[in-house]
């Protein structure tokens, strides 16, 4: 491979430089969220667990989306290496404290190295992983080149990139090339991104299916959700799902006319962070709405009106539970979340109109009859309305849903294949 432009050469000495810095301030982010000492010192390159014996595969993703995305195909990895351990590194902690519970079989979860060369000379002499996958669009220089400086194989998959990236791209393409050329095997969710990659050369990229779709049904406890159908018995029921600041107001203000129509209707909300929870609280009850709180111990009782989800790790048990889901993240220029979960599960999908992130699949989920656009509150409300007073209707956009996410599952055995060969784990 070529030599390192010049961009990249002063980013790794910026980069080393004040990795210290940035260490700590990565460390008091950690510390805050309740990470202990000993597992901050992963983002050094501290490794906290014992490497597997045999051959280990590395996947590293972002955060919370990025890795559920992947746990399934490592489970189909595990099935088709028998003989192979996995690693799944991210950088935030809602990401570990959510993982934690999934993890598939023989994988294990660390704290991310940061990008300087001391963590990861570290990290790679403990772990010395024998293939690596880097999942959407984590690229950081040092990252790669080490990596593939040590003979170690990557793979980037479901990779994605807007059209504002890409012009961005564009404007340094020999540092493009350099980064992109480190993987030998680059998966692409959408024929854009590939088309992209293609105009700076990247003749290794191929569009594909978006692994969102494969990751399967959220997984929930069935007991709990016993107990909440029982708690809340026949009253109509919604989710608000990954909200973001500007979009909170958003769901309170629909539900508020929604009471006009169905006055015992409730109001599950899922912060996507649950540390704003307190702030969301005080809007609940400054709307003038009856609140609860799951983090609180606080009960669903006949005079709760909204059910604030502020825990980690349910967001199954609330598509499970709920018929109908509006899909957040796409009100605000956030682009959107991933629709598979609640589509797997059978739940009703409304959604706003930004939604960049998933600018085939929406479009695709609504001509299929299992979703629908709105614009705001009032559009959503009048949504949640329609179908609440008309179960047939509802009924037919939730199998909508199911049979859109059952027909996204049958590529994933094939798509484990291609990246073991790529990899040279075959």
């Amino acid at each position: 491979m070529q030599g390192a432009p010049l961009p990249v050469w002063l980013y790794r000495v910026a980069a080393n430089l004040v990795a210290p810095l940035a260490y700590r301030r990565v460390a008091a982010k950690l510390a805050a969220q309740g990470i202990s000492p000993a597992r901050q010192k992963e983002r050094r390159g501290r490794a906290t667990a014992a490497r597997p014996k045999g051959r280990l595969v590395w996947f590293h993703a972002a955060s919370v989306g990025e890795s559920l995305s992947v746990l399934r195909l490592i489970e189909h990895l595990g099935q088709a290496l028998p003989d192979a351990s996995f690693l799944l590194t991210s950088g935030t902690a809602t990401s570990a404290q959510v993982v934690a519970k999934r993890l598939p079989p023989r994988t294990q979860h660390q704290f991310a190295p940061l990008d300087a060369s001391r963590p990861l000379r570290r990290f790679l002499r403990n772990w010395h992983p024998d293939a690596a996958v880097f999942v959407e669009s984590e690229l950081w220089p040092q990252m790669l080149s080490r990596t593939h400086d040590a003979g170690i194989p990557l793979a980037l998959i479901n990779a994605r990139i807007s059209d504002g990236s890409a012009r961005n791209w564009k404007r340094f393409p020999q540092t493009a090339r350099y980064l992109m050329n480190h993987f030998v095997m680059i998966h692409c969710q959408d024929q854009r991104t590939a088309d992209h990659l293609h105009d700076l050369g990247l003749t290794q990229a191929e569009a594909g299916q978006n692994l969102k779709s494969l990751a399967g049904p959220a997984p929930y406890d069935a007991a709990t959700l016993t107990n909440l159908q029982e708690t809340i018995a026949n009253r109509p029921l919604w989710l608000a799902s990954s909200t973001h600041p500007g979009e909170d107001e958003i769901m309170l203000a629909a539900h508020q006319s929604l009471l006009e129509t169905h006055p015992d209707a409730l109001l599950i909300l899922v912060p996507r962070h649950p540390e704003r929870a307190d702030t969301i609280a005080k809007q609940v009850t400054d709307a003038g709405l009856t609140p609860a709180r799951r983090s609180a111990g606080d009960t669903i009782t006949p005079e709760t009106q909204v059910y604030l989800a502020d825990t980690l790790g349910e967001t199954g048990l609330w598509y499970a539970l709920s018929p109908i889901t509006c899909l957040c993240g796409s009100f605000t220029p956030v682009g959107g979340h991933n629709p598979y979960e609640p589509a797997h599960a059978g739940s009703a999908i409304l959604h706003g109109p930004l939604y960049a992130n998933f600018a085939t699949i929406y479009p695709e989920l609504g001509a299929s009859g299992a979703a629908r656009e709105v614009e705001d509150a009032d559009t959503l409300a009048t949504a949640l309305d329609t179908l609440l007073a008309d179960p047939a209707a509802l009924d037919t956009m939730r199998t909508a849903a199911r049979t859109f996410a059952a027909a996204q599952t049958d590529e994933l055995d094939a798509f484990a294949e291609t990246l073991c060969k790529a990899l040279a784990l075959r």
